[in-house]
């Protein structure tokens, strides 16, 4: 029987890092995802591919909205590789290219931007 409860995910620490919550991720998606999927996603439960992909199409939409136009031009998308430690092709060693925009993003307590 496969183990569906992994522990904590890449994904929670880099929505903290990021200074978002759940309610950030659930209000940018497009695709109606939910607060529940939202957390059982952080907290390590086991998700489909097409679930993780719409995780992170919420996690850059979140991000993206916050940024400024200079920031946008040299942001790196996540992918789902990089939100869980079980997904095909996660590497643990892989280093996040937007540490210094998360910071200034985090500390500024930033809102949405609507352009």
């Amino acid at each position: 029987m496969e183990n569906t409860e992994l522990g904590p995910q890449p994904l929670d620490s880099l929505i903290d890092a990021w200074g978002l919550g759940n309610h950030d991720l659930v209000e940018a998606s497009i695709e109606q995802l939910t607060h529940k999927q939202t957390q059982r996603a952080r907290k390590g439960r086991r998700l489909s591919l097409k679930m993780m992909q719409k995780l992170a199409r919420a996690l850059n939409v979140a991000i993206w909205q916050r940024l400024t136009d200079e920031e946008r031009a040299v942001f790196f998308e996540y992918l789902h590789k990089h939100l869980f430690n079980y997904a095909k092709g996660y590497e643990a060693t892989w280093t996040d290219p937007n540490t210094a925009m998360m910071a200034a993003v985090a500390e500024g307590g930033r809102k949405l931007r609507k352009n």
